[in-house]
């Protein structure tokens, strides 16, 4: 089965696991799909991950998701892909979207790699929004 939007199935896996109540998700791997990853652990919206690269032609990820200790509900309220494939969205630096005042993230693909909507106004450079998360 070949994927035409692989960000949009990343995102939607987890979306899926999280309401089943999985603890954990397996995702096939890519650079952008790691970086993407690594933004989610350091903003502190998942457990905890790790780069299988043994299974398959590209390797897995292993995503351990993060739950409320007392409600038990996900951390990750929503993901939202913003950019497609067929419509990408390029903006510039001054036109980068906050998400919820801040207290979500964009996440922007720049000529300087994967970055927080905070980041790349820190770096001032501008790109390709790829998703939202909150």
């Amino acid at each position: 089965m070949y994927v035409t939007d692989p960000i949009a199935d990343y995102l939607t896996r987890i979306r899926n696991a999280q309401q089943a109540g999985h603890r954990v998700v397996e995702i096939p791997a890519s650079n952008l799909k790691k970086a993407i990853t690594e933004i989610l652990y350091n903003q502190g919206y998942i457990l905890k991950y790790k780069f299988a690269d043994d299974e398959g032609p590209q390797g897995t990820i292993k995503i351990a998701l993060k739950y409320d200790p007392v409600t038990k509900k996900p951390v990750i309220r929503d993901m939202q892909r913003m950019s497609k494939p067929g419509l990408r969205q390029f903006r510039k630096v001054r036109d980068l979207p906050r998400i919820i005042n801040g207290l979500g993230i964009a996440i922007v693909s720049t000529s300087r790699g994967v970055l927080t909507d905070k980041q790349a106004r820190e770096l001032n450079v501008g790109g390709e929004v790829l998703c939202y998360v909150y």
